[in-house]
């Protein structure tokens, strides 16, 4: 939910976009930090959008991202499993 915030922030008008059309969220989970940052750095590449939350009382380690919605997000996140699965 973090990096949801963050997002919501530095992208206010893909936001807005996204909870009027769609306001759908998937959780997923990465295998640790370096996969994070691989997918970041993925998703640079690709021109998605993106907002990192780092984690204050874990040495602000990457905990999260959040990415834009769409196919291109999408493709990039096909691997990750859901949370809670």
């Amino acid at each position: 939910m973090h990096a949801l915030q963050e997002f919501a922030i530095q992208h206010p008008q893909i936001n807005k976009l996204w909870h009027q059309e769609s306001n759908y969220l998937a959780f997923l989970v990465a295998k640790d930090e370096a996969d994070l940052f691989s997918l970041a750095e993925e998703a640079t590449k690709k021109g998605i959008n993106f907002s990192l939350f780092r984690e204050p009382d874990i040495d602000n380690q990457l905990t999260a991202i959040a990415f834009e919605p769409g196919t291109k997000s999408k493709k990039l996140c096909n691997k990750l499993k859901l949370a809670g699965h």
